[in-house]
This record gives structure tokens, C-alpha cells and sequence, in this order.
């Protein structure tokens, strides 16, 4: 049985470009499929946030459109009301990384706003890659990486073949021209070999011991591979 720490976004808005607040949070798919995947393979997960605040889900993630149909939109519901690990939190000041196995960040527009800028954060993910433990990433999570500088100030996660939400997505889902920066841009800046495939089918990269996934539906297989790491 593994121990695998859920770094999840505490900011409840995400801030555009004119100066306004977006309501957004994490987004409920990239939370619940993979906890749903770490329980059925017999793991325990815990949720750490800056400064332990409980997070805050984005409520356009719980629409039935956005997840395949109500079906599905009441299940990923069912699964975020049973995770009590949401409701007390770890600090990310407070973590001990030795203590777990793997580390998984997931999305939503609340990482943009808090973890891109976050150094606790930041300095966590550069020790999480050095361990060789398994790093899973999704969707808009990859915004955190931005924040994760080596000792003499180079990016981390410079030279490294990853994905995440790409521009197309996000022009696709009308944010584009309301942001004050995108994801993939910011990536491409920092040095990381940014790939995608086509806008919202899912997509992972491995390279080493970190694990990316570009959108919400590349969440499930991002887990899958993760435990498929910690299970081998």
C-alpha cells in the first residue's frame, strides 16, 4: 500500500487580465478520477493546500456537460463528497515528502492564480523530481512547475518532454484572450519540450519519473500509469 500526496490548489479565484475574478478552484474530474484509482488499488491519499485552506472546487466542473452526461457528472459528485481527506489538509509548509511514494497535482484555473507563484510548492516539486517517486501532473496543474527552481535559479523542469492544457484548449473554452498568460506558453518559456495532441482527447507524457496529462480527460489514464509505477 502506497501513501500519495494530493497537492491541491487553495485559491477559490483565478485573476484576469482586466483585473476581474474568475470563480474557479480544482476541477472535479482531475481530483476524483485519480482518487478513485489510488483507492481501488489499495493506496491512501493525502490532500495537501497552501497554507492548508480546504479547497475549493470549480462548480463549472460539476456540470453534466462537462462530464459526459449527468451519469457521470453524479458519480465524480458522490466521489468528492466522500473524499474527507478534502476537508482537513495538510499545510504544504507541514509535508514531509519522505513520507510518501508519489505526488499528484491536479488542475483546474486555481493553480494559474496560487501555485504558479507558489516557492513552498516549488521547492517540494523539485525534490518530488529528484526522488525518482512517481510526479503526476494534469491538465492546468502544470502551472506549478513554474514555480520549481533549481538552487542557482534555473527551472526545474527545463529539457523535460511534458504536456499540459494547451493554448487551443483554452481559446477553445474562451479564456484566451481574457488571461493574463497561458500555460503552454509559459512551459515552452521556461525550456520544457511542450507536446500535444488534439484539443480535449486524452493525452499523457512520461519522461522519467514525472507524468503529465494535458486536459481533464487525460486524468484516469495519468493514474493508471502512476499506479502501474507504484504497483511494478
Amino acid at each position: 500500500m502506497a501513501k500519495i500526496l494530493f497537492v491541491v490548489t487553495g485559491a477559490d479565484h483565478w485573476t484576469l487580465a482586466d483585473g476581474s475574478k474568475h470563480p474557479t478552484g480544482f476541477w472535479a474530474e482531475e481530483a476524483a478520477a485519480p482518487y478513485e484509482a489510488f483507492k481501488a488499488a489499495g493506496h491512501d491519499v493525502v490532500v495537501a493546500t497552501p497554507g492548508g485552506v480546504e479547497p475549493t472546487v470549480d462548480r463549472a466542473s460539476l456540470a453534466p456537460d462537462v462530464n459526459g452526461g449527468q451519469e457521470n457528472a453524479d458519480r465524480i459528485a458522490t466521489t468528492l463528497d466522500g473524499m474527507d481527506e478534502l476537508r482537513t489538509p495538510l499545510a504544504l509548509d507541514d509535508v514531509r515528502l519522505d513520507e510518501y511514494d508519489a505526488v499528484f497535482y491536479p488542475g483546474g484555473h486555481g493553480p494559474m492564480e496560487d501555485l504558479a507563484v507558489d516557492g513552498v510548492s516549488g521547492e517540494l516539486l523539485t525534490r518530488a523530481l529528484d526522488s525518482g517517486k512517481p510526479l503526476g501532473v494534469v491538465c492546468h496543474a502544470p502551472a506549478a512547475l513554474l514555480a520549481a527552481k533549481r538552487p542557482d535559479g534555473s527551472p526545474t523542469f527545463a529539457g523535460y518532454r511534458l504536456t499540459g492544457f494547451t493554448n487551443a484548449e483554452e481559446t477553445q473554452a474562451g479564456f484566451a484572450d481574457k488571461a493574463r498568460w497561458l500555460l503552454q506558453d509559459r512551459l515552452v518559456e521556461l525550456g520544457a519540450d511542450f507536446r500535444e495532441s488534439d484539443p480535449w482527447a486524452p493525452y499523457v507524457i512520461t519522461d522519467r519519473n514525472l507524468i503529465t496529462g494535458q486536459n481533464p480527460a487525460s486524468s484516469a489514464p495519468l493514474a493508471a500509469e502512476m499506479v502501474k509505477r507504484l504497483d511494478g
